[in-house]
């Protein structure tokens, strides 16, 4: 279970999209993870074959734990119980344990189903027993039984007046929770809690965890801040003669702008850009910054956009776009959520002036920009009128102090005036 958040304690597993036997390579997404904010996607970083998946579906485990078994092709990672067979006189010491070998899907399947493993052959590597070994042997033995004769009082009656009920698909219950055949009917079925109510649900569970991690954030984090106001004429006017030769889909935004301004400036200053981890920064190689995103509905999220200080302008519209509309969306992938280095949180689409953020524990800074204004400004004797954005930082004081964070905000204004540099 990946670390999808630094307030993340543990996962939902939602859905698989692989089963036990695929091959999936680097970057291919093999399952679904809900937490407090949104729903990830979750992606394999080597490349191999899942031979095991340790956790089931609607299953919440907390972070670290294994979720699946991957191994080279060719190779095989099966675990094996030991099934106690008793001697013929019945006695249990001297029993030798006979070695069954199958993955936790097929045992949990053979005990939903009522199948023996013992009794078993298995088709799998070294005679492992497979999930379709199972279900034929379940065959075999639904073959071999009598059907039961119906029951006419599992029909239910509903008024000609009355609307069809409506069918609610049954949630799978734990294999060692399920009520042998001849019990399985309940009397009363759940009634499933409207979206709205799941909804408000998910969105209170996101304000309590965001509010816990800005909590322990303040009493953890020495927070200092600084702010400067940065003249944002030249990158501004650059960017709309730029956009004059470019279709409406590939037009540069100032967010682009910023962020790479940021994330050359975070590569310049190393101690804006890194963990904070039992006292001890500990530097990273890439600058992943992560973007500051509202949520529909309510709620904040910080996806990260990786290697911002490499990646062209172009290829960071690519990516804000792709991570905006994912947060929205709920399909955010793993490593989007796991390593963001620093964050950016921009307000001012929202009409403000000035934000300082609190830093997102164990990053070390935060970046806050305002709404872009007009405003008087003098330069050399001269007074004029400039666009200008009020650019706020909150640093660690345990990593970096005023001098280094002063370094730091100078240096994204100087990348903002030289804007075809970016």
């Amino acid at each position: 279970m990946p670390v999808l958040g630094a307030d993340m304690e543990r996962g939902t597993l939602s859905r698989w999209r692989v089963t036990e036997g695929d091959h999936v390579t680097k970057g291919d997404i093999i399952a679904d993870v809900d937490t407090d904010k949104a729903t990830m996607e979750v992606e394999v970083f080597e490349t191999g074959v899942v031979e095991r998946l340790l956790v089931q579906e609607g299953e919440t485990v907390p972070v670290g734990t294994a979720l699946a078994v991957l191994v080279a092709a060719g190779e095989t990672a099966m675990a094996a119980s030991p099934s106690p067979v008793l001697a013929p006189s019945g006695d249990r010491a001297a029993a030798q344990p006979v070695r069954v070998e199958a993955s936790p899907l097929a045992r949990r399947l053979a005990a939903k189903l009522g199948v023996d493993l013992d009794a078993v052959r298995g088709t799998g590597p070294r005679g492992a027993i497979t999930r379709g070994d199972v279900e034929q042997a379940a065959s075999a033995v639904s073959a071999a039984t009598p059907p039961a004769t119906p029951v006419a009082a599992l029909s239910v009656a509903v008024p000609a007046e009355s609307p069809p009920p409506r069918a609610t698909p049954p949630t799978p219950a734990p294999a060692e929770s399920l009520p042998p055949p001849a019990t399985a009917v309940a009397a009363h079925a759940p009634v499933p809690a409207s979206t709205h109510g799941a909804d408000a649900d998910r969105r209170a569970a996101m304000r309590r965890a965001t509010g816990a991690l800005m909590a322990r954030s303040k009493q953890q984090i020495p927070h200092y801040y600084l702010g400067t106001h940065i003249d944002l004429g030249h990158a501004l006017r650059w960017m709309e003669e730029a956009n004059l030769e470019r279709s409406v889909a590939q037009r540069l935004i100032p967010a682009a702008l910023l962020l790479k301004a940021v994330g050359r400036a975070a590569r310049d200053v190393p101690q804006m850009n890194g963990f904070c981890v039992d006292d001890e920064f500990r530097t990273v190689d890439g600058v992943h910054v992560g973007v500051a995103t509202s949520l529909r509905g309510g709620g904040l999220i910080a996806p990260a956009i990786h290697d911002v200080d490499q990646k062209s302008l172009d290829q960071l519209m690519e990516d804000l776009r792709d991570v905006v509309e994912r947060a929205r969306t709920g399909t955010l992938r793993s490593s989007q959520m796991s390593d963001p280095t620093i964050t950016i949180t921009n307000l001012g689409d929202q009409g403000v002036e000035t934000v300082f953020g609190v830093i997102y524990a164990p990053q070390v800074a935060l970046v806050g920009f305002g709404r872009v204004i007009e405003r008087p400004w003098a330069e050399n004797g001269l007074l004029g009128v400039r666009r200008v954005v009020h650019a706020t930082l909150s640093a660690d004081h345990r990593v970096s102090d005023g001098h280094i964070g002063g370094r730091f905000l100078s240096a994204i204004s100087n990348y903002l005036q030289e804007p075809a540099s970016l």
